[in-house]
């Protein structure tokens, strides 16, 4: 959604630049942030704001015959140290050569947009599934997580006119600072689960709540991911500024509180099994989890079991993969009942420029929480010394960094946290730090002005700091506050972003798809500290985050739009329908990249493909699983009538049908000690299109891997109609990568194309190497 207009409530800067004009009389005129150097504060003056006034007050005296008065706008005091005005162009130059001038930057005007991830999802009110599924209307999203923020405006339910449906049996338990009639047309159903934290001697901390108030905040985000109302004006300290918008923003939020300060994996598995029956009790019809537990025997996986029991009840279970990635065997909630959700990145970024001394700019990257986007001063680097260059532990002198800005350059082993370390402990006033760009900082990590950029400008600002050393103190300008859009490539496969093959069933491809999970803009709690800059506490309402905690909520919110426009869908139907239709080229029209590596990505990191709901809308075919065949499958794996009975709650369970070739939309070969394997699959799709249809397969195979597909066309009825295919693929002499942490072998991809329609069912064909 992108929204047009008069922001109400505020000054427009055009409007005050405008007045300010007119006051002086006369003379083109900008509005300038200018940063000072406080150092240079002449002795009479006992206040900055006293010194910027006479400052611009001799700037006045020089020029208002011609040009008329500067006009003083704001004094900045915390994150720098400056003042804005509207000066004219001869005004600024007598500025610049003030003693104490730093840097001064010419006020920019942003336009609004959304949060962006539903507008990179392909979303819109115009056409596609928003307006089918009428934004999700009436399908009720569980969230078991840290709890919700009822009060923040993504839970209104202004927008909602319709009462909550009938069919809904949960409820909004009364708990410490959380009442009943908290809960709304939008938020309808919020409990805790505890006990089994209490039990294990653990005590719920001071600061959370022993309700279904969310204290940490991940709760709150997830949520309004999945589900949020449209709240216009959400930013993370102006950052991504726009309209906060969840994926359904008309389905109902239902939160199972389960995870609390001071928990841990052990003391939580009891409570987190408790809010998943209760949810299913309740009437969710759609489940996130962005949380884990190690991957274990499905029969003692608490996760595991839930999900069987809530896809059984027909309720679409999602879980995040986990953020131990980049390796292999790495993905968590794997089980196959389970729709796994790695996370990638969206096409924007956040800007900030770089000005030095000599008057050149390098642009990099920042979420520094500015109140004020320019700050400056000193530069540092630390020439002819590998280890001060790198900004290694222990490598910084106070004497050399405190008050300056220090340039790092990478620094192998060393993370970009260590490194800002290193200059924050020894006083330097922030950082420059200059990297590979596969490695990110989470928004909350900038205690400190930080900018990254690419190797190629750290080069060159080493070079202006090494040339200017000896003549002049090398100074540098920090601009914060930029956002870009439209950045590729994108999505590329986060570096934290857990990779398969699973664990516990190798042979099932994981993750099943990606979605958004880098920097995603959603409620936050607004009484809770998100950092501390110097002395100065910072709190949001909405808050950047980045985990795969973020991509599945998305896919959640994807799922409801799917429920609300085929409601005669099941799970598994609903899953395939997402990865059948996931597409597996960027922005730039190539394979998706696999971070940190920068290298072309493989369905182990991205599964199927990155998630694009609106294909997900008519799939054409799907291939469907019923509970018996989960059942099979765990047979297949020699489980134990115990262990089968453990998950799935039936007692005596057959395993006539013994099977771990599942009806699963991918295929999996794994290469035990060997590198070449022939394995065949068997598979039966369904018709969900509305009419008859012919489809005919095409298969793309690399060099060592052959594909026979038989029969090579199918003929459906009408919808419902089902028909069985077999594929034998065939795996020689794969090499396996110098890579030690890649367990790929190759991959193709299986199509079925509809004969004179516009259909097109796609699966990945995958060959890995066992762990």
């Amino acid at each position: 959604m992108v929204f047009r207009g008069v922001l109400l409530g505020a000054i427009s800067p055009l409007l005050l630049l405008a007045c300010a004009a007119a006051a002086a009389g006369g003379g083109e005129r900008r509005s300038y942030i200018v940063h000072m150097d406080v150092e240079k504060m002449p002795a009479p003056f006992v206040e900055h704001e006293g010194w910027y006034l006479s400052v611009l007050s001799s700037l006045a005296s020089a020029t208002a015959a011609a040009e008329g008065a500067p006009v003083h706008l704001y004094t900045y005091t915390h994150v720098m140290h400056g003042f804005s005005a509207a000066l004219s162009a001869r005004q600024l130059e007598e500025l610049q050569g003030v003693e104490g001038h730093v840097a001064a930057f010419p006020e920019t005007y942003g336009r609004l947009h959304t949060t962006r991830t539903p507008e990179f999802l392909g979303l819109s009110a115009g056409a596609g599934v928003w307006p089918a599924s009428k934004y999700g209307d009436d399908v009720i999203v569980g969230i078991v997580d840290t709890g919700v923020w009822p009060e923040s405006e993504s839970f209104s339910d202004a927008g909602i006119q319709k009462p909550v449906p009938a069919r809904w049996k949960g409820a909004c338990e009364a708990g410490q600072a959380f009442k009943p009639s908290m809960c709304n047309r939008k938020l309808i159903g919020a409990r805790s689960f505890s006990k089994g934290l209490k039990q294990s001697g653990l005590t719920i901390s001071p600061d959370d709540y022993d309700s279904p108030r969310d204290y940490y905040g991940h709760g709150s985000h997830t949520s309004s991911t999945a589900a949020g109302a449209a709240v216009r004006g959400s930013s993370y300290f102006g950052y991504a500024n726009g309209t906060a918008t969840g994926i359904a923003p008309m389905a109902r939020v239902a939160m199972y509180k389960a995870v609390f300060s001071a928990d841990t994996l052990e003391s939580a598995s009891t409570d987190v099994l408790a809010a998943m029956d209760q949810a299913i009790a309740d009437g969710v019809d759609v489940m996130s989890l962005s949380l884990g537990f190690p991957e274990t025997s499905y029969d003692t996986n608490v996760i595991a079991i839930g999900a069987f029991a809530a896809m059984q009840k027909g309720v679409f279970v999602t879980c995040s993969a986990g953020n131990d990635g980049s390796d292999g065997y790495t993905i968590m909630n794997g089980a196959p009942w389970i729709t796994t959700v790695g996370a990638a990145s969206i096409d924007r970024d956040f800007t900030a420029t770089v000005t030095l001394g000599s008057g050149a700019t390098v642009h990099g990257k920042s979420v520094y929480p500015q109140s004020t986007p320019v700050v400056g001063g000193n530069l540092y680097y630390g020439h002819g010394n590998r280890s001060k260059q790198r900004c290694e532990y222990s490598s910084l002198r106070s004497k050399d960094v405190r008050g300056k800005f220090v340039l790092c350059t990478a620094a192998g082993g060393v993370s970009i946290g260590q490194q800002m370390d290193e200059v924050q402990s020894n006083g330097g006033r922030g950082a420059i730090i200059a990297s590979d760009m596969k490695e990110f900082l989470q928004p909350a990590d900038y205690t400190m002005p930080v900018v990254l950029v690419t190797m190629s400008d750290g080069a060159a600002i080493a070079k202006y700091v090494t040339a200017a050393s000896g003549r002049k103190a090398p100074m540098a300008s920090l601009r914060f506050g930029g956002t870009a859009i439209g950045v590729k490539p994108a999505p590329t496969v986060s570096y934290f972003s857990a990779r398969g093959p699973g664990q516990i069933s190798p042979t099932i491809l994981k993750p099943d798809v990606v979605a958004p999970g880098v920097d995603i803009l959603a409620a936050w709690v607004p009484n809770k500290e998100i950092m501390e800059i110097g002395k100065q506490k910072l709190f949001t309402k909405y808050a950047l985050v980045s985990g795969t905690s973020m991509s599945s909520p998305h896919v959640a919110g994807v799922v409801a739009l799917l429920r609300s426009a085929h409601p005669d869908w099941s799970p598994a139907a609903i899953r395939s329908a997402m990865m059948t239709t996931a597409y597996v080229k960027d922005n730039a029209n190539n394979v998706i990249v696999s971070m940190p590596s920068g290298s072309p990505g493989t369905p182990l990191d991205f599964g199927s493909g990155h998630v694009s709901p609106n294909d997900a809308t008519d799939p054409g075919l799907v291939y469907d699983v019923a509970a018996d065949d989960y059942v099979n499958f765990l047979c297949g794996l020699r489980y134990s009538s115990r262990q089968i009975s453990t998950v799935t709650g039936r007692r005596n369970p057959s395993c006539a049908g013994a099977n771990l070739d599942l009806n699963y939309p991918s295929f999996m070969v794994i290469l035990n000690r060997t590198n070449s394997a022939t394995r065949t699959f068997k598979r039966v799709l369904t018709n969900v299109a509305a009419s008859p249809a012919k489809y005919s397969a095409s298969v793309t195979a690399p060099a060592g891997m052959k594909v026979t597909v038989s029969p090579t066309a199918l003929s459906f009825g009408g919808k419902g109609s089902k028909l069985p295919f077999t594929v034998t693929v065939q795996v020689s002499q794969v090499k396996r990568s110098s890579d030690d942490y890649s367990f790929i072998g190759n991959y193709g991809f299986l199509s079925w194309n509809e004969v004179g329609g516009k259909h097109v069912v796609r699966s990945p064909i995958v060959s890995a190497f066992a762990q």
